[in-house]
């Protein structure tokens, strides 16, 4: 049985990928940084706990609870990838200026069970979820974002019963919206009132990208 925190995490916040002014040109030079970025991907780390917390805090419009953070940065259920900027000066140059966490559930017990045409009677097969994906104002268009899905994206594929990754997008954020179609996440439905923030609801759009021939049952 899940935790009540991990029911609460997993069907009421749910995630939110929200971020602003993503696109691919990652060779620029944001005017807000005063160098150019040696950027890296690693795994996210305790060390990272203050930082992670704080980035969530100014990326997204919902609080998260203390326990995803300890899951994230102990590894314990949750997969994640962090960004750092190698350049960085003043012992800055591991601190995290992007991220992505996912974790791994079963296809079978997932709310997309009826969206994969898969063997019902393989109970392992399983679904990679993108819980929350954020880059600092500061490292914004610069592709790290894309680079960070794409980590999900390899992560999933190398797992041989891994069926798909999705994730949910709030309606509203354009650029999101616009980053997953360009990566080829197949939007499959808009969920009506999924989100509850501040006491306004607002709608999701549910975007699921097929790995290991994971396919959607309408697909020939």
């Amino acid at each position: 049985m899940l935790h009540k925190w991990k029911l609460e995490f997993l069907y009421n916040f749910k995630s939110i990928t929200y971020f602003l002014g993503i696109n691919d040109t990652s060779l620029m030079v944001n005017p807000r940084i005063q160098h150019r970025p040696t950027i890296c991907y690693r795994p996210i780390k305790p060390s990272d706990l203050e930082t992670l917390e704080r980035i969530h805090s100014d990326v997204f419009p919902i609080r998260y609870e203390s326990e995803f953070f300890q899951s994230v940065v102990n590894g314990c259920d949750v997969v994640s990838w962090a960004a750092v900027d190698r350049s960085r000066p003043d012992g800055q140059s591991d601190e995290l200026i992007g991220f992505v966490t996912a974790r791994i559930i079963l296809a079978k017990d997932s709310e997309i069970a009826d969206l994969l045409r898969y063997d019902s009677s393989r109970v392992d097969q399983t679904l990679v979820y993108i819980l929350t994906l954020g880059v600092v104002d500061a490292y914004r268009n610069l592709g790290i974002a894309t680079a960070l899905i794409r980590e999900v994206i390899k992560y999933a594929s190398s797992i041989p019963v891994c069926r798909a990754v999705y994730l949910h997008v709030i309606s509203y954020n354009n650029p999101a919206i616009h980053l997953y179609t360009k990566m080829s996440f197949n939007c499959i439905r808009r969920l009506h009132g999924f989100y509850l923030i501040n006491g306004q609801h607002y709608d999701s759009y549910l975007f699921v990208y097929y790995v290991n021939g994971g396919r959607s049952p309408c697909s020939p």
